[in-house]
């Protein structure tokens, strides 16, 4: 009990957080009764499987019960596809922040599945707007602070990649400050993006890669090679010495996500997962919940699990929180302002 009102008290950010995972049932049921007609492909026919029905919430839990990465795939997939108007991401922004304030949660930067939305025909500015009104009123009523992270899908190319990145560099005064890939790593390697890499860099963005969440070391690698600042998960980079001794000399933070990867199978068993050992070897990890609703995970759990499985002291929580904001993409000010709040926690 100690612990969890430590960790409930410790100021914390979060860095690696998709905006779509972190819908829960009750929200996408309610989502789902605002949309009952079928769903508009990519190419503008209609889909006919049944993917439009209301859900329950009840059904919205089913789905969100899945046994490996497919079934996640699909949960995911049926959360993007009640996501159609600005309204909808103005209220899952607003209803994330409150979350995170729960939780003491200061300061999180939000990946948005941008590529998908391109993929699925939407226009993407409208969509951003709600999202901006959503983060202005979350920041007016919960004091959170929140940066968009926006990501492409690796495994759609270069070219859709582009597309992706060129949007965020127009909203980057719009509190857009980072780009990522995420999807497939086997089927859209680190290597064809590094030209995009150097052009986001160029027009002021901050670069994030999904890596070793499933491939080998090889792919946290080609991240790095490409230039990407924050790995997210980095799983693989366990299994490479060298690799890691690369990442703890240069301090490359890693957004570990712990339940994330057992559900998903990229870990299957919790005494395997590397948390303990990045930390021991001098990687600089913070913690995340990755999908918070599909996961059923909260940030404070994250940090209770590592707690309670990786024999983390309250000295230990405290540097995972230090790191968080100090890997965080917020100008230096603002991140000494939040360590302070750390500082001062007995």
């Amino acid at each position: 009990m100690a612990a969890k009102t430590f960790i409930q008290s410790l100021p914390k950010a979060e860095l690696h957080l998709h905006l779509e995972g972190s819908v829960d049932p009750v929200t996408l049921a309610e989502l789902s009764r605002r949309y009952n007609t079928p769903l508009p492909t990519e190419n503008n026919r209609y889909d006919i499987s049944g993917s439009g029905d209301v859900l329950t919430e009840e059904e919205v839990r089913r789905r969100y019960s899945y046994q490996d990465f497919n079934g996640f795939l699909m949960a995911f997939k049926t959360v993007t596809e009640r996501l159609r108007a600005p309204e909808d991401y103005e209220l899952i922004t607003y209803r994330l922040m409150q979350k995170l304030r729960q939780q003491n949660v200061m300061h999180a930067e939000v990946y948005v599945s941008i590529g998908v939305v391109r993929w699925r025909g939407q226009q993407v500015e409208p969509l951003f707007e709600g999202m901006e009104r959503g983060r202005e009123r979350g920041h007016r009523d919960f004091g959170v602070s929140l940066l968009w992270i926006f990501d492409a899908v690796r495994h759609f190319g270069a070219e859709a990649a582009a597309e992706v990145f060129d949007l965020a560099a127009r909203l980057r005064d719009r509190n857009v400050v980072a780009v990522g890939i995420g999807g497939d790593e086997a089927r859209g390697p680190a290597e064809w993006f590094r030209d995009l890499y150097k052009k986001a860099m160029d027009n002021g963005l901050r670069l994030t890669a999904h890596a070793g969440e499933t491939t080998g070391p090889e792919s946290v690698w080609g991240a790095l090679n490409i230039g990407a600042e924050r790995i997210g998960h980095g799983l693989a980079a366990a299994r490479d010495q060298e690799l890691m001794e690369v990442m703890a000399q240069k301090q490359v933070p890693v957004e570990l996500c712990i339940t994330s990867n057992l559900r998903t199978g990229a870990c299957t068993d919790l005494h395997d997962h590397p948390a303990r050992k990045f930390f021991d070897q001098g990687l600089m990890i913070t913690l995340n919940t990755d999908d918070p609703a599909m996961f059923q995970t909260s940030l404070n759990k994250e940090y209770e699990l590592a707690q309670k499985e990786f024999e983390f002291t309250k000295d230990h929580l405290r540097e995972l929180a230090r790191n968080s904001f100090e890997a965080s993409f917020l100008p230096v000010e603002k991140k000494l302002k939040f360590l302070s709040q750390i500082d001062f926690l007995v």
